[in-house]
């Protein structure tokens, strides 16, 4: 039937990445991409079929995902990397996609590691959905998920599933008409989800543009959903949407039950096309107004804006294999010199290369090594010194045994979703000025990252680190909104900070300079506390261990060249009274970081796979 599991935005069990004793795959094909970037790994990334980014879904817009406190068990923590028995909830918005050109920049993020997968972006039935699909087209998706309004979620408070988007008919119909008006329907497929059930609901979604449908209600009610609506209590009676072992060993669900479905509902959508006099599916998706009769003697219902005027002139078999969808529109290459770089390195075991001129030409460098290496296409570790002024996504997704040294100036998004790798950022020698009084790294700097280590050597923008979960990072200077949403990692902070300063964060820590007193004014009381080190180094039983660990961060970032960082390791006793530890409230202890370690591909109530 051409179908796939989407991971939704909870991440994988690397355990399900061993192939089963005949070869058979663990795995979903399609990765999901959400706003919290939970679990989304360069390994994740580059074994996706599909990669869909989720903007919205119907069953909340506007809002992000949320996970209640009680069903984050140590698994589940681990696999979204953070601490057991928090509350995980997603941001409203992809800190890393402000506007269309945003969203084209993360599409070539991932278009660069995984350069065979379909890019698909999620989108809610609303007013106006067919604008933002016609951006979505020119910024280079290969499809749109178009989600209605009655789509399930599990863990939604009820203030949230009382303002759901519109049904999908609607949202369909306008995006499809839109498109269609742009001269955009072929660079496309369309998905529509949102309470398929039936052969005829099938039919209405293919007349209306859509070549291919999901379905997530339906497939659970088949291997045995009762629809209890007690998903967000962690009490589901058929043991589907709970944590509990007790609840889980109720689940009588099997593959087959899906298979029947599946089976069923194309033979239904069969009978309804054959009451139509369609032969195939091809014939269907885009016309409406030629197969959907309507009753003129009903004054008062006027179908035309759904239906449309327009006809979709591709061909059959375009419309049958939709993911055939802008395989002729050419994508410019993120990076150049990467491209070049790859096909150079091809069979050698390792690399190390300094003085590579970089320019703002070069986007999400990184990633395309990274993706190959993750392929076995090619041999780690690869060390490059490179000069000048990097584009934006440097060091995106990089993953381990990829180093990358600027010497210059990056763009927005440093080091986004670092996977392991190395980056540093550093002044170009001759400024007039101090390094770390100078911005030498753009916005969203760390976004999502779930290992590795970042060393900025000067300032860097607003939003630096969310959801930041494994991480480790040095930076001289950020501004506002830092660390929000910070589930894990370390981030050290010699310079000043903006307001809202860890907003939302359940794990990790930070430790910031404040030699002059003003910091604490800018921490989100909400969600964090400081505490001086000097006072935990005494006071606490994981006080020297502290310490150890900021002594070892401020020395990788004096060997990575940091003047301040030598300074402040020069008179430690001076340093650690002014330096500040910064701890989430109720969060788990400083020495608790959940990270996966092994794969973990059963699930118990013992802490699987975490340390």
């Amino acid at each position: 039937a051409g179908g796939a599991a989407n991971t939704g935005e909870g991440g994988e069990d690397p355990g399900w990445y061993v192939p089963g004793p005949n070869g058979e795959r663990h795995d979903a094909r399609i990765k999901q991409v959400a706003s919290a970037r939970f679990g989304v790994t360069a390994t994740y990334l580059a074994r996706g079929e599909q990669l869909e980014i989720k903007i919205a879904q119907g069953s909340k817009p506007g809002e992000g995902g949320q996970l209640p406190a009680k069903k984050a068990t140590a698994w589940i923590a681990a696999l979204r990397r953070g601490q057991p028995g928090m509350s995980y909830i997603s941001p409203p918005p992809h800190h890393d996609i402000y506007s269309i050109e945003d969203l084209a920049q993360l599409i070539a993020d991932l278009r660069s590691i995984n350069p065979t997968a379909r890019i698909g972006v999620k989108l809610v039935a609303s007013r106006g959905v067919g604008t933002i699909a016609a951006g979505v087209a020119k910024a280079g998706a290969t499809y749109v998920h178009l989600a209605g309004h009655s789509g399930g979620t599990g863990a939604s408070p009820l203030s949230s599933i009382k303002h759901v988007g519109a049904p999908w008919e609607l949202g369909l119909a306008e995006v499809h008409q839109t498109l269609l008006r742009n001269g955009l329907r072929d660079r496309v497929a369309l998905r529509t989800d949102g309470g398929l059930r039936t052969g005829r609901d099938l039919l209405i979604a293919a007349l209306l543009g859509a070549e291919e449908f999901a379905f997530g209600t339906a497939m659970l009610v088949a291997v045995g959903c009762d629809m209890a609506r007690q998903c967000h209590l962690d009490t589901c009676p058929t043991g589907i949407a709970t944590q509990r072992e007790d609840l889980r060993a109720k689940f009588a669900g099997t593959p087959e039950q899906v298979e029947r479905f599946a089976l069923t509902l194309a033979e239904s959508l069969r009978v309804e096309m054959a009451a139509v006099g369609a032969r195939s599916v091809g014939e269907l998706v885009g016309e409406s107004r030629r197969y959907l009769a309507v009753d003129r003697r009903a004054a008062t219902l006027d179908l035309a804006a759904v239906i449309g005027a327009g006809s979709w002139p591709a061909s059959p078999v375009r419309r049958a294999e939709p993911s055939s969808a802008g395989r002729d529109i050419r994508h410019g290459e993120a990076s150049p010199l990467e491209r070049r770089l790859a096909g150079a390195l091809r069979g050698q075991a390792g690399f190390r290369a300094d003085g590579l001129a970089l320019s703002t030409a070069d986007r999400s460098f990184g990633a395309g090594l990274t993706g190959a290496i993750e392929r076995r296409e090619l041999s780690g570790p690869i060390h490059l010194g490179l000069r000048g002024a990097a584009g934006q996504s440097f060091g995106a997704f990089a993953g381990s045994g990829v180093e990358l040294r600027l010497v210059g100036q990056a763009n927005d998004y440093v080091a986004k979703g670092l996977s392991g790798g190395v980056v540093v950022v550093a002044p170009e020698p001759g400024l007039a000025a101090e390094a770390h009084r100078q911005a030498i790294a753009g916005n969203t700097g760390l976004y999502g990252a779930t290992s590795g280590r970042l060393h900025v050597i000067g300032r860097a923008g607003m939003r630096f680190a969310v959801r930041n979960s494994g991480a480790r990072a040095v930076v001289e200077g950020i501004g506002p909104h830092g660390c929000e949403y910070m589930t894990g990692g370390v981030v050290v902070v010699l310079g000043p900070v903006g307001a809202n300063f860890g907003a939302g964060m359940t794990g990790g820590r930070a430790y910031l300079y404040d030699p002059d007193g003003r910091h604490l004014a800018a921490l989100d009381a909400r969600s964090v506390r400081g505490q001086r080190l000097s006072t935990v180094a005494i006071e606490r039983d994981d006080g020297a261990r502290l310490v150890e660990e900021l002594i070892a961060l401020l020395e990788a970032h004096r060997d990575a060249g940091s003047g301040r960082a030598g300074h402040l390791l020069a008179d430690l006793a001076a340093a650690t009274a002014d330096l500040w530890l910064i701890e989430p409230i109720g969060g788990a202890p400083a020495g608790l970081v959940a990270e996966v370690t092994t794969g973990a591909a059963e699930r118990s109530s013992a802490p699987v796979g975490v340390r």
